[in-house]
């Protein structure tokens, strides 16, 4: 594979061509960052692929961006946060038509070429006015990409992104792929109350785009959990738009794993940096499940792992509970014998071939004391393997979702 490098200070404008505003229009009366309403844009039409929440409730611009986006072109998204324009009826469509439309005129687009995301409240209508005020404010330039960042922040403490660059083929045509993403509570797979945009100059064809940004995500973004919620707002969204002036990638393309595999890289700096900031988190798990007759059943019992409120209760008190990872891991589906399974925490091996070993219980908790802790369960039935990504429960996610309207 070519090598990549990560870009200091790197974001979603990073790669040619994208361009980001965001500005303050009072949608968002919580959280660390007050800006709440931005734009992506690139200066060239983009091939585009997303992928979508899987909840049954689907707020407004998921429906408006899952049926643009099937055109497999846009150039634009606009994203606000603060009110998630969900359960919101016939007016979330208008709405979420409308922000496209003012940003379309803003831009010089056509609408159906500008995709729409929202987060934060359920059920609470988009206040318009503020929104078409703030859409005619906002200023378009390469540096902004570091405030989109913040823009899309809910109840985060931090914002969330990364560009790396890759040089592909014997001509080393140098692409760039940049991302942000949010999200804190309500994280689960699929995917979580998460939004992520992702741009690249790389010059693509838009099935092999979408093959692409589906095999990232499966093994990122469907392989963190928070809380086990799921939001009607989630959203992954990539644009493309050619200009690093490389050949069009697809499958068949000698270099299409280069790119696959650069795009997997952010998308799991993303989804770890996710993980690590959710609601009321001290401590980041990491949860492998190896030895598994396939990746299905290793990613369940990796997931199921991580998302255990035992287990998430048991790492933030640094409580070294082995038996509750093994029940979560006994309930997940996983096929498994008891008699074959090995279980490390850190260097410390709890159980060998199904038989408990002796551990010095003050050097464990002192390990769980970290903020992070790897957990590592060994099948012994096949060679698949999957890491599952997720964080302790701590009392301060109580507070923050027990009041998080009032």
């Amino acid at each position: 594979m070519s090598k990549f490098e990560i870009i200091e200070n790197g974001t979603i404008t990073s790669p040619k061509g994208f361009l980001a505003g965001a500005t303050y229009i009072g949608l968002k009366t919580y959280g660390s960052n007050p800006l709440d309403l931005g734009i992506i844009a690139s200066e060239a039409s983009c091939v585009a692929a997303g992928m979508f929440t899987t909840n049954k409730v689907k707020a407004a611009p998921v429906v408006l961006s899952q049926s643009r986006i099937n055109g497999k072109k846009a150039q634009a998204i606009v994203v606000n946060s603060g009110c998630a324009n969900a359960f919101t009826g016939e007016q979330g469509m208008t709405d979420a038509a409308e922000m496209a439309s003012l940003t379309a005129e803003k831009l010089d687009l056509l609408p159906e070429e500008v995709l729409v995301a929202s987060t934060g409240i359920i059920g609470v209508p988009l206040q318009m006015e503020r929104i078409r005020a703030g859409i005619e404010k906002i200023a378009l330039t390469k540096a902004n990409g570091h405030n989109m960042a913040k823009a899309i922040m809910t109840t985060d403490t931090f914002p969330k992104e990364t560009a790396l660059k890759i040089k592909l083929g014997p001509e080393e045509t140098e692409i760039t792929i940049g991302g942000i993403t949010k999200g804190s509570g309500m994280i689960h797979p699929n995917m979580a109350t998460m939004l992520c945009f992702l741009a690249t100059d790389v010059a693509i064809h838009p099935d092999f785009l979408q093959q692409s940004l589906k095999k990232a995500v499966d093994v990122s973004f469907n392989m963190i959990t928070v809380d086990g919620d799921t939001s009607p707002n989630d959203s992954v969204i990539i644009l493309a738009n050619g200009l690093a002036g490389n050949g069009v990638l697809d499958n068949k393309h000698p270099h299409a794993e280069d790119f696959e595999k650069a795009l997997t890289e952010v998308c799991l700096f993303l989804a770890k940096q996710l993980a690590k900031d959710g609601e009321g988190a001290t401590k980041l798990i990491e949860v492998t499940v190896d030895g598994s007759l396939t990746v299905d059943q290793a990613r369940i019992g990796a997931r199921t792992i991580a998302g255990s409120s035992l287990v998430k209760s048991a790492i933030h008190g640094s409580d070294p509970n082995w038996g509750r990872i093994v029940a979560a891991l006994g309930r997940s589906g996983t096929e498994m014998d008891e008699s074959r399974i090995d279980l490390h925490i850190h260097d410390t091996c709890l159980i060998k071939t199904g038989q408990i070993q002796p551990f010095n219980k003050p050097y464990l908790k002192s390990i769980l004391d970290a903020p992070e802790v790897s957990i590592r369960v060994s099948l012994n039935l096949g060679d698949a393997s999957a890491i599952a990504w997720g964080c302790d429960l701590s009392e301060e996610y109580v507070r923050i979702n027990g009041e998080y309207t009032t």
